[in-house]
């Protein structure tokens, strides 16, 4: 309203001036002339004019030369103001897109650049006199240019707007970029066409976000891929070794039948053999299923690396073995045969992927993780041993990196591998609470990466036991809810001298042990039972007689649940299958006194 009023002053000011200007012009160049034609005229005529016509005459002049006048003046006026005005708005234009994140740009129909927005030159790279009729094609890729001129060409015949989500940048420096691009069509007087105007935004940091979010979210799927599969095979390691238990206490009863002239001895000396390839499988097969960790002790990674590459160095000498192992490493608390079986696996892998020799690179540093770089790994942050295996041999592609810790996956040829080493290698990593990744790219060689938890105990040195064979006294109650373990378990024991009492569920085994709690020496017990489990089993029984001498049994190895009940007071372990030997030496550290050696 303001601005309303202004102009509307404006315009009734100019009139009044202007008028009053030329009349004055005028009447007083009429007086002179009047003056110089009529010299006897008095002052009064001089000023008026000598009549009435005249002097409307000159009334009518002054008139017109003030509407004339006021117009001119109006319209210079006018003008000044569409010309402040459009200054102004210019301005606020500029201002806006100047102020804006994204780049403005436009150009002729050819893709030379005619304008461009200071935050254009910044995404770009370029200074704004490099950027000065510069063409488009020059600063992107030849991909884009190409692209690119199928859009414009689209753009031109349909007129609609056009998104470009992937417009690749290259920058004075080099660098490659990901920007997105709003693309129009800019029309002249008439309404032809004269050229594209366009909107730039670099979306490169955007798309490296959501690139390690997808990479995130695929390595937590393959986690837990891994963890359903991990659960799978360990049930499946589990019910295979109750099967070998039973050919291997049927061996062990019918070798104590014979003796080494016997025809059938070395046969059944072979199943035995068999039994202990049959045990391997499934040591690896709960090596993937996180269940594989038997004897834990703080271990200085370093020393088990330097003997085992040394001994891998000498049977393979077209490999050449490189270590840098950095002192002083954390110890890491490990089951020693299993980090060995890790090593010896890695060790073979590269070995492989060598087939005309190669370099082998093996390196030990500290580390400390934080929460965001283990999240998608299901670790806790803190202290790490990191463990780097290098090789120089033929890589591994994308589509095999995916699968490469799945159990029975090999990229060998048949009969060559069982798919297993590297399933096995993952589950034993990840049940030591740590990870392991890969990095490969096709000739160029593979990179495996374990992180084990550091620890605060110092390095244990191993003691060295000597076994001696037992053969005791005494009852011992046998609890398994497979009839067949429990027939040849009965059978072994009997041999050993026992007297054997059996059940077949954790139920009736606490009924047995209820009316025969003075007679029973010991329980050999059964981990993974129907219905009542080991854990609450054991439980119970300890609740009857607290002092009672349990064994615990299991297709599974020492990790988990049996960790858990042994830690409650349980007397010790033995892993399915078993032979005779070995089970006379647990129930004889046990029972010491219960028994004479064997002969």
């Amino acid at each position: 309203m303001k601005n309303k009023i202004d102009l509307k002053n404006s315009i009734v000011d100019s009139m009044v001036l202007t008028g009053i200007g030329v009349a004055c012009f005028y009447w007083v160049c009429e007086s002179f002339m009047y003056f110089f034609l009529e010299p006897e005229a008095n002052f009064i005529q001089y000023l008026l004019g000598p009549d009435t016509f005249q002097i409307w005459t000159r009334v009518l002049v002054l008139c017109l030369f003030a509407l004339f006048g006021s117009h001119v003046q109006y319209t210079f006026g006018k003008r000044k103001a569409a010309d402040d005005a459009l200054r102004q708005s210019e301005e606020k234009y500029r201002t806006i897109i100047e102020s804006i994140e994204e780049g403005y740009f436009e150009t002729d129909l050819e893709g030379n650049l005619t304008f461009f927005s200071n935050p254009f030159c910044k995404i770009l790279g370029f200074s704004r006199s490099q950027l000065i009729g510069m063409n488009t094609r020059q600063y992107t890729t030849p991909e884009t240019a190409a692209k690119m001129k199928s859009i414009t060409e689209k753009l031109r015949q349909s007129g609609v707007p056009e998104d470009v989500t992937d417009y690749d940048v290259i920058r004075p420096d080099g660098d490659k970029i990901l920007l997105e691009l709003s693309l129009s069509l800019l029309k002249g007087p008439g309404g032809r066409s004269k050229g594209f105007r366009g909107v730039l935004r670099d979306v490169s940091a955007r798309k490296k976000t959501q690139e390690e979010k997808q990479k995130l979210e695929g390595q937590l799927q393959q986690a837990q891929k891994m963890e359903s599969i991990g659960t799978l095979a360990g049930g499946i390691a589990h019910d295979f070794n109750n099967i070998l238990m039973g050919i291997q206490g049927n061996a062990s009863l019918m070798l104590l039948k014979i003796d080494s002239e016997h025809p059938n001895y070395e046969k059944i000396k072979n199943i035995e053999t068999y039994v202990q390839n049959g045990t391997t499988l499934t040591k690896q097969l709960l090596g993937f299923a996180r269940r594989g960790k038997y004897i834990v002790k703080a271990t200085d990674i370093n020393e088990i690396i330097d003997k085992s590459s040394s001994l891998f160095a000498r049977t393979k000498k077209e490999v050449r073995v490189h270590t840098n192992l950095f002192k002083p490493i954390w110890t890491v608390e490990v089951d020693r045969g299993q980090l060995e079986q890790v090593l010896l696996n890695l060790y073979v892998n590269a070995w492989q992927a060598m087939p005309d020799g190669g370099d082998l690179y093996l390196k030990t540093e500290n580390v400390v993780l934080d929460r965001s770089y283990v999240k998608p790994y299901k670790v806790e942050p803190g202290r790490y041993v990191k463990i780097t295996i290098s090789d120089t041999g033929v890589g591994i592609d994308k589509e095999a990196q995916k699968r490469i810790f799945e159990p029975f996956f090999t990229t060998k040829e048949m009969g060559r591998g069982t798919g297993l080493g590297l399933a096995s290698v993952y589950g034993i990593i990840k049940s030591h609470e740590g990870y392991i990744n890969v990095y490969s790219e096709l000739n160029q060689g593979t990179t495996f990466t374990v992180y084990l938890p550091a620890s605060e105990k110092e390095a244990a040195e191993d003691a060295e036991i000597d076994v001696v064979l037992f053969k005791g006294t005494g009852t011992i109650l046998l609890i398994d809810d497979e009839k067949m373990i429990l027939e040849v378990g009965c059978e072994l024991l009997k041999e050993l001298g026992f007297k054997v009492l059996s059940a077949m569920s954790g139920q009736e085994a606490i009924d047995v042990f209820q009316n025969n709690r003075d007679k029973i020496d010991m329980i050999i017990m059964d981990m993974i039972m129907p219905g009542m489990s080991g854990s609450e089993t054991f439980d119970r029984l300890r609740e009857i007689k607290p002092d009672v001498k349990i064994l615990l049994s299991s297709g599974y190895s020492v990790d988990g649940q049996a960790t858990k009940i042994l830690r409650r007071g349980c007397d010790g372990f033995i892993q399915k299958p078993f032979n005779m030997n070995q089970l006379a030496e647990k129930i004889q550290k046990i029972l010491p006194n219960r028994g004479n050696d064997i002969e």
